[in-house]
């Protein structure tokens, strides 16, 4: 999921200074600790984020994710969902 910064990011701030972090980080943990987020993090540059899922769908991300505290109160948005598929992984030197 690529997501952008929401209405209510304040720029002049990094991640972890935005308003909600905590609630944000227990959530996206929780996921983690699921195994549903398998990685991700945010774009520096604008504020925005890349999170990697293990989904069937995009619907069952969107499900799980309307509840982050930062999509609830608009310091994310999310952009865009596609399905990926791993051809390259070094870190099992799997190819496809």
């Amino acid at each position: 999921m690529i997501s952008a910064a929401g209405p209510n990011r304040d720029s002049s701030k990094d991640a972890r200074e935005q308003p909600f972090w905590n609630e944000h980080a227990e959530f996206i943990d929780r996921l983690v600790e699921e195994n549903f987020i398998w990685m991700g993090g945010p774009f520096p540059d604008d504020g925005g984020s890349l999170v990697f899922f293990n989904a069937e769908s995009e619907t069952e991300v969107r499900e799980k994710m309307k509840n982050d505290p930062w999509q609830t109160y608009g310091i994310l948005k999310p952009e865009s969902i596609k399905r990926w598929q791993i051809f390259i992984d070094p870190r099992t030197s799997a190819t496809s």
